[in-house]
């Protein structure tokens, strides 16, 4: 009766975790509140909120260990995020949301990562994922050559590009390649699996990148050439959310 009562409690706690960092099947919130303002929800959603989850199981990996099978449902949640997601971030035309799903998918990475025991790697990992987000129009049909208009931001998506992509010696590289050769020790399935998202991963950033800041821009954006009624910094608007939210 003990048994069953700790293993309740410890699925019920990684049932939290799941719904915080959105993992799959609890994963579909994300991509929807992705949709607000670019300052607010990469404060909140990207950088606070969806990492609660990840923490939240690294602090309780000392209670997960003793269970045996909590932690093989660890590693199998954070594997069918990782796949599940990136084949949703391959499809997506709305800026946002393809970040959203790659967001899960990466989140997935540092569940499979603890699942497998390698805590120091998947809190690191966790750390060096890069969040970028769009303003204005999200959908990528309609862009196209915004590098010349938003230089500093094309600069940033592709340095956040290459990092997930793993390009050393950025900092994605080295956390996700040990959670890559560390998985081959855990399940040749689940290694395989996670390489070959690895390769999605290049594939739908790299889409996002070329489909937004190079090539020509497909609808004239008046706001994005600067002319008039161009948006205050995101620093400016975080600081305005903040003491709107005070009143």
């Amino acid at each position: 009766m003990y048994s069953v009562f700790v293993n309740l409690c410890a699925v019920l706690l990684f049932a939290g975790a799941i719904a915080k960092s959105a993992q799959f099947p609890l994963h579909v919130w994300l991509p929807d509140a992705m949709e607000g303002p670019a300052s607010i929800s990469a404060l909140i959603h990207a950088a606070t909120m969806v990492a609660a989850g990840i923490f939240l199981v690294a602090r309780l990996l000392p209670l997960f260990i003793v269970i045996p099978h909590i932690m093989n449902f660890i590693s199998f949640i954070g594997i069918i995020t990782v796949f599940f997601e990136a084949t949703l971030a391959l499809a997506q035309k709305d800026i946002k949301r393809g970040l959203a799903y790659s967001t899960m998918s990466q989140f997935g990475y540092m569940m499979l990562a603890l699942g497998i025991i390698v805590f120091r790697i998947g809190i690191r990992y966790s750390l060096n994922a890069c969040w970028i987000l769009s303003k204005k129009s999200q959908n990528m049909v309609l862009m196209g050559g915004l590098k010349k208009h938003v230089p500093i931001t094309k600069n940033s998506f592709l340095l956040g590009t290459l990092s997930l992509c793993g390009i050393p010696p950025l900092a994605c590289f080295w956390s996700k390649d040990e959670i890559l050769n560390d998985s081959w020790l855990y399940s040749p399935i689940f290694a395989i699996i996670a390489w070959s998202t690895a390769g999605f991963t290049a594939f739908y950033m790299c889409r996002i990148y070329l489909l937004t800041f190079e090539g020509h821009l497909n609808v004239h954006f008046q706001n994005y050439r600067g002319k008039r009624n161009t948006p205050p910094p995101l620093c400016i608007q975080y600081l305005y959310g903040v003491k709107k939210v005070k009143k």
